[in-house]
């Protein structure tokens, strides 16, 4: 299923997302870069795409990190996913850390994370007295597993 998605290039040099595949979940942004950029070891940049998008009301784009350029380069969201609101309407910007040990280089142009379109709801929370039992019930973390 396609959704037709406004986007608008504020900058010229701006690359359109694009899908890996054809069954890609995720379609991949570009660095929109005057030059290459070093990350030195623990650091973090905002990365600008020149990208801003019209997400139809009850959906949520996600950021999240391209596994290539995260397992073999160290370099990933710093925020593991950022969340784009439907109403929001600024550059799409995305905040890349290096987890390596060793300096990396994004180049200009580059694909640098993936953006995911999903459906998404808001709620009416409701303050109750009590919740209904279930077979976890207040189990926490590791509570369904034998470690």
């Amino acid at each position: 299923m396609k959704e037709k998605i406004l986007i608008r290039k504020l900058d010229s040099r701006a690359v359109l997302p694009t899908y890996g595949s054809e069954a890609a979940a995720g379609a991949d942004l570009y660095a929109l870069l005057d030059a290459p950029l070093t990350f030195a070891p623990g650091e973090t940049r905002l990365i600008r795409t020149g990208l801003a998008i019209a997400l139809p009301a009850g959906t949520v784009g996600l950021i999240c990190a391209r596994s290539g350029l995260a397992t073999k380069r160290g370099l990933a969201p710093a925020n593991k996913v950022g969340v784009i609101d439907a109403d929001y309407r600024g550059e799409l910007l995305v905040s890349l850390h290096n987890h390596a040990a060793v300096p990396a280089v994004i180049e200009p142009g580059e694909r640098i994370a993936q953006l995911l379109i999903l459906p998404c709801l808001t709620a009416d929370f409701l303050p109750v007295e009590a919740l209904d039992d279930t077979a976890r019930g207040v189990g926490g973390f590791g509570s369904t597993g034998r470690n």
